[in-house]
């Protein structure tokens, strides 16, 4: 059986990308969850160096071969699980190629709206890169779902491109963000999986808190609820 090593639940959007695709997919996996110690940002990598070449969450194990970055790991799995990528040609190729783009970009994204799963917080000034960046999705995401007729971004069914953009889900959830037409409903429906809820309620009940993310959401405007478990 495959060995999936994430961090928290709350914070590890990278984490999500695997966990989530696995558990759609109905891969069987066993997972070990790292929790981010409370050092400063990179402080965790030589702990994690003793599961993962990079020092970096998620990683997966399959026997004696490790695949690390959630992009390999799905390539991984789709060499070995059918459906993780769409079968048809062209819903395949935009599928990995929205994939690619969101792996690699939306950096104002990640940068402004964090992932906090448990808080809720209001916006302040939305900066022109930060708007772009959801400009994007909303483009990405209604143009998919509107070519492919599907509830899922490349089809009907739930593929490797809508685990990567699972994370964003949460963070329209979290910083309210508005999203137009199809892509909004499609942001709700990806919250209403059974796999995204129990990342969610996990999430909700972890102890832990890291002050470098917990900083970075606080950055992004005022907070208007913290539904997490208070930490003992």
């Amino acid at each position: 059986m495959y060995t999936l090593y994430i961090a928290n639940k709350n914070y590890s959007s990278w984490s999500l990308r695997p966990w989530v695709l696995m558990r759609e997919r109905k891969i069987p996996f066993e997972e070990r969850l790292m929790p981010f110690g409370a050092g400063p940002p990179g402080s965790n990598r030589h702990a994690f160096r003793q599961f993962s070449p990079s020092g970096l969450v998620p990683c997966l194990v399959d026997g004696d071969t490790v695949v690390w970055e959630s992009l390999a790991i799905a390539e991984y799995l789709a060499e070995r699980h059918d459906g993780v990528w769409p079968a048809d040609p062209a819903a395949r190729a935009w599928a990995r190629s929205a994939a690619a783009e969101m792996h690699a970009g939306f950096a104002a994204l990640r940068d402004r709206c964090t992932m906090n799963v448990g808080v809720r917080v209001r916006l302040g000034d939305i900066p022109p890169a930060l708007a772009q960046d959801i400009a994007r999705i909303g483009e990405l995401w209604n143009q998919g779902l509107d070519r492919f007729g599907g509830l899922f971004l490349a089809g009907k069914a739930f593929t490797a491109v809508d685990a990567f953009f699972a994370p964003v889900a949460f963070r329209v959830q979290t910083y309210g963000v508005a999203l137009d037409g199809a892509a909004a409903a499609y942001a709700k429906r990806l919250l209403a999986l059974p796999s995204m809820h129990d990342w969610e309620t996990a999430a909700l009940q972890e102890p832990w808190r890291d002050p470098s993310h917990e900083a970075d959401a606080r950055r992004a405007g005022a907070w208007i609820e913290d539904r997490r478990t208070p930490p003992a």
